[in-house]
């Protein structure tokens, strides 16, 4: 297949667009914007290859997206372009609703234009896949999951745009035609994750001996899934997917902050020992306003209808991720200079 992939110097996917290069025989269009949180140098690995192209291009410009679209002619597009950082949009909302939730507009009028061109088999088999994410549906208590039928709940201006943009492409599937998908995944991480999340900050302050940020206590749960495990996921949705249908993706791994602050800290101690406890360096900060209590997803269906499951639990997949930072530091230091300082984000 031809596949468009919005986003795809971001975190998520970089992740994608290597796997389809190395292990598909898929072609690759990348079109990003390139932010602060998108980086080219998550793709040397694969940015020799034939089967791989890139534009830097926002996806609010029509006038552009509908040029690649009729000069690449996908047979898929899976758009991951989005403003992602909850504590970024609590300081500054504007840009969260243009690329969210305009651009994704932006990319379903043109997809539609370009779709109805189309005729017989490509016409047929052509797919737009939204990524989404679980707090489109609120918080949870300490019990019950996120199922794909659950009442969407946004507490925030960065989930309350992703909802806007998941209403919006079911919308064109169901106005229009156009054979959409959507899958909202639990809390990513992993290699080439930009320096702002917890685990890559929790990392990065405890190999320069500064104070470790935890909000509030620290029981805040989040479902971890490990991101070479979601880009498996959503190649299975393209590939196998029903058009109209919403996926949950988790990793069936669900854990308070604090723990996983306390696993960083203690395979640091293994791994780069310094004689003294790295948990040493935990520090608690205001909470986060309005922070979600618990969030978890119910996985069930995807794993019945298109054979897919994490591979990855969250012990072997952490270890991986630290030994990853450990072995790259230069790629932080690439990525967050002139731009980051693992700084504390939307105190509001």
């Amino acid at each position: 297949m031809k596949i468009l992939v919005t986003g795809g110097a971001g975190f998520i996917g970089s992740s994608l667009v290597r796997m389809i290069i190395n292990e598909t025989d898929h072609e690759v269009l990348n079109v990003d914007k390139l932010t602060y949180a998108g980086h080219l140098e998550s793709l040397e690995a694969v940015v020799n290859s034939a089967r791989y192209q890139f534009e830097q291009v926002d996806i609010c410009d029509a006038e552009e997206i509908n040029r690649i679209y009729n000069e690449f002619k996908p047979d898929v597009i899976m758009h991951l372009a989005a403003e992602s950082h909850v504590d970024r949009s609590i300081d500054g909302s504007a840009e969260f609703i243009k690329t969210n939730v305009n651009g994704t507009h932006i990319l379903l009028e043109e997809a539609k234009q370009y779709w109805q061109e189309l005729e017989g088999e490509r016409r047929k088999n052509f797919r737009f896949l939204h990524v989404s994410t679980d707090e489109v549906y609120g918080e949870l208590g300490e019990t019950g999951f996120f199922i794909e039928e659950t009442p969407y709940d946004p507490r925030s201006p960065y989930s309350s745009s992703k909802a806007s943009s998941d209403h919006l492409v079911r919308a064109w599937h169901h106005t229009y035609g156009l054979p959409t998908m959507i899958t909202n995944c639990s809390n990513n991480y992993g290699p080439y994750q930009f320096p702002e999340k917890l685990i890559p900050v929790v990392i990065l302050k405890a190999l320069q001996g500064k104070d470790i940020p935890v909000y509030g206590t620290g029981e805040n749960v989040r479902d971890w899934l490990y991101v070479d495990d979601h880009a498996r996921a959503l190649l299975k949705v393209v590939e196998k997917g029903k058009p109209g249908e919403t996926y949950n993706i988790g990793g069936h791994n669900e854990k308070q902050n604090i723990e996983v602050v306390h696993s960083i800290c203690d395979t640091l101690n293994q791994l780069v020992p310094k004689g003294v406890d790295y948990r040493d360096q935990i520090s608690f900060v205001t909470d986060r306003p309005g922070h979600d209590f618990r969030y978890a997803i119910d996985a069930s269906k995807i794993k019945k209808e298109l054979s897919w499951t994490p591979e990855e639990t969250f012990e072997t997949g952490i270890k991986r991720t630290i030994q990853w930072y450990l072995d790259n530091i230069e790629w932080c230091e690439a990525v967050t200079e002139n731009n980051y300082d693992l700084k504390r984000l939307g105190t509001a």
